[in-house]
């Protein structure tokens, strides 16, 4: 069995930013709007007129300050509140492999590798523009990469999903070294128009090269010590959108249950106990204490809920280099999120560092990634 090293991270990030200034003005804009449209059956008692949003509101529930997006137009538009991007010919590359190629180009650079040196490519996300062809595979032609590629969706654990099922194949000796790409348009999939959860996104892709450790030359090597998933059947994080959407009576209109929807308070009181066991329990079973850990990399969905996950692994407050947080600047990027903690806040660290990266959302879903970095090559 062939021991496995995350060698190279890449981080894309859109051109357009979204400020919760901005975000207010847009959906308070459009909230007054429909209650004027609504006045009469407000008055009677019939509905309810829709709340109106804040800067403090967001900040916190959320601890989200800003969020890249592919377009803000759109989103800021009260009488659009979606992004509007052009339609791409088949020809074309497609949006999520175009961000896909960006990100990887520096994975591969950091890690010191060529399409050549590539045995697969895994693009693991939360949705993907199409059913088919797969993402990956128009990723892999782009990069000139040969071997396999596949898709793959555990919604916000899908890198970590994606890093498990990648060292799996590195450690039996499928592949030698392995892409996998997470490009996350969150913002076609979100519900602007909705002041409980219209902040919450952002689009970003990240990228990560996963090779043997034997191979391994990169400054920033980590060895992948275990890995861990688990899942949990919930409706209380869930999107209905998708192919026989139009096969039911009624479904063709812009339906609020067609985008994402979550019942918030339900999954930070179920989602913090069972991440929290999980990472306990896989550091125990491989014999490491949590006072051990150097760096935790958590999905980055909610300030309160990271700072509380943090508290009980540790049985203290972490500090901010423990557990470094990146919700702020980027919102929750889903699969992402803690791919983006550890590009940014993992360069310092000094060999022999032991880390932990973990992503969990719908599903349930929780992945769990025990690290501990490389000396560099010599």
């Amino acid at each position: 069995m062939h021991r496995v090293a995350i060698s190279g991270t890449g981080l894309l990030t859109p051109g357009e930013v979204i400020t919760n200034a901005e975000l207010v003005a847009s959906y308070n804009a459009y909230a007054e709007r429909q209650n004027a449209l609504n006045a009469d059956a407000i008055a009677a008692g019939t509905a309810q007129p829709l709340p109106f949003s804040s800067e403090e509101f967001i900040v916190k529930a959320s601890g989200i300050e800003r969020r890249y997006v592919m377009d803000k137009t759109g989103v800021l538009d009260p009488a659009i509140m979606r992004p509007v991007l052009r339609e791409r010919s088949d020809d074309e590359l497609s949006i999520m492999a175009e961000i896909a190629v960006a990100a990887a180009r520096q994975a591969l650079e950091k890690a010191g590798r060529a399409a050549a040196d590539i045995d697969a490519v895994i693009c693991a996300a939360s949705n993907h523009e199409r059913a088919y062809p797969a993402i990956a595979i128009e990723v892999q032609q782009a990069l000139g990469i040969r071997g396999f590629a596949f898709d793959m969706n555990v919604a916000c654990s899908s890198a970590t999903f994606g890093i498990q099922a990648a060292a799996d194949m590195i450690r039996s000796g499928s592949a030698r070294a392995i892409l996998m790409v997470n490009p996350e348009i969150t913002s076609g999939h979100h519900e602007w128009r909705d002041r409980d959860c219209h902040f919450i996104f952002g689009d970003v892709c990240t990228a990560v090269v996963l090779e043997r450790v034997d191979t391994a030359t990169s400054g920033n090597a980590w060895e992948i010590l275990s890995t861990r998933c688990m899942t949990e059947f919930s409706n209380n994080i869930r999107n209905n959108n998708g192919f026989l959407r139009r096969t039911r009576e009624g479904h063709m209109a812009d339906r609020r249950d067609m985008q994402f929807r979550q019942e918030g308070r339900k999954v930070f009181k179920q989602v913090v106990p069972m991440v929290t066991e999980l990472m306990l329990s896989h550091l125990a079973d491989e014999g490491i204490a949590p006072a051990d850990l150097d760096r935790m990399w958590l999905h980055q969905a909610n300030k309160s809920m990271n700072d509380l996950i943090g508290a009980k692994v540790l049985g203290r407050e972490p500090t901010r280099e423990e557990q470094p947080n990146v919700l702020q600047d980027y919102a929750n990027t889903s699969s992402a999120g803690s791919i983006i903690a550890f590009h940014e806040f993992s360069g310092d660290l000094p060999a022999g560092s032991l880390g932990v990266i973990c992503s969990f959302g719908a599903g349930y879903s929780a992945g769990s990634v025990i690290v501990r970095k490389l000396a560099a090559a010599a």
